[in-house]
């Protein structure tokens, strides 16, 4: 595809496919796409490893990084024990937790017993995520580095500039993409209410044309509409709109080379668009995710308020990853409470396709639309 952004970065089709599965962003990527791999949960030399192997994959062809580091964090400035943090935690919370769980008759006495270690939530502050940056631009391949939640921090900036960067993030309404223009930001991921993880309240359909209008005196900015896009004619319609490409993170998820938990994984090709839930049960911010019995148990009467990120993983994490576990062992009330990150785009996504087959697919399906579209103005 012949568009300003598709020169810049060296690809064919402005397909973006964020993933923390490595496979499937290297398969994106040289399907010809955008493979961005999600490194929020990676230290220097883990991401090191990572990058490594897709640069001995891709074949020369471009990918990019995703890191979290939020403009609102408690405790944003770091430093604090484990103790400390212990101390933030009310006991209401880990009662809940356990209520859940022995509501579905999964054992809790050893839910805790794991300390929390030094440095928690680092990866979230320039503390932790710098060096994980700055490896990650050690790679030439990769030609893009978007903050997921707030505007870049300076230091993502500056590093991103020096190499040649482009640098996005993610945007949930028109103020937000003010902001990051401000800031100095070329991709601007317009990201609806309608996609799974982190996300706002605005409609796809109507985010878009907002940030567009939001930026139109930026001719060099681009704008990626996300949000429940699960197929090529969705991407055709936002294009239409004026989106320089589309931004997928859900419609991987049931792919072959996806790492999602197979339990979960056949829960998504069953699902329909209503089955999902904006829920705070997770990370504490507003993330889309499969509904089950534990975000539902998290927004009945006398649930306790989810804490503030990252406190909110310290109740959620031991929790969601004993439920994984033990749902994949075949355990009954696991695999009911089992739950994921997943937009309202899971109704469309029904077959357990290879992520090369999405790609062309989005590709076909596309063409399809635009052939319809200019059909109305012969």
């Amino acid at each position: 595809m012949d568009t300003k952004l598709c020169k810049r970065l060296g690809i064919q089709f402005p397909l973006f496919a964020f993933s923390h599965c490595r496979d499937v962003v290297a398969e994106v990527s040289k399907a010809g796409g955008f493979g961005v791999l999600g490194v929020v949960g990676h230290t220097p030399e883990s991401v090191k490893i990572e990058l490594d192997w897709l640069d001995a994959q891709v074949g020369g062809a471009p990918y990019g990084v995703d890191l979290i580091v939020p403009n609102k964090l408690d405790a944003k400035e770091g430093g604090l024990t484990p103790a400390d943090l212990e101390a933030r935690v009310p006991p209401e919370h880990r009662r809940h937790v356990e209520g859940i769980l022995k509501a579905h008759g999964i054992e809790t006495a050893n839910l805790w017993s794991a300390p929390v270690g030094e440095g928690f939530g680092d990866n979230l502050r320039e503390a932790g995520a710098r060096g994980v940056l700055e490896e990650a631009l050690r790679h030439p391949n990769v030609k893009l580095v978007v903050n997921a939640l707030g505007v870049p921090p300076p230091f993502m900036m500056r590093a991103a500039r020096e190499k040649g960067v482009l640098v996005g993030a993610l945007t949930g309404a028109r103020e937000h993409a003010l902001k990051h223009v401000q800031a100095g930001v070329d991709v601007l991921v317009a990201a609806g209410g309608e996609a799974g993880g982190h996300c706002g309240e605005v409609a796809t359909i109507v985010l878009v044309p907002e940030v567009l209008d939001a930026v139109q005196d930026h001719p060099d900015v681009f704008v990626l509409a996300a949000g429940g896009i699960v197929t090529g004619r969705q991407m055709a319609a936002c294009m239409a709109m004026g989106a320089d490409g589309a931004w997928c993170g859900s419609v991987w998820l049931t792919t072959r080379e996806a790492e999602t938990n197979p339990v979960v994984k056949q829960k998504m090709l069953e699902a329909d668009s209503r089955q999902t839930v904006r829920s705070r049960s997770r990370t504490g911010k507003y993330t889309r995710q499969l509904r089950s019995p534990w975000t539902d148990a998290w927004q009945a009467p006398g649930a306790p308020d989810p804490l503030p990120m990252p406190l909110q993983g310290l109740v959620s994490g031991p929790a969601l990853d004993l439920i994984d576990k033990l749902s994949q062992q075949g355990d009954e009330g696991a695999k009911a409470l089992a739950t994921y990150w997943v937009g309202q785009g899971v109704g469309l996504m029904n077959q357990p396709l290879s992520s090369r087959q999405v790609v062309h697919e989005f590709m076909e399906d596309f063409a399809e639309a635009a052939e319809r579209l200019a059909a109305f103005t012969r």
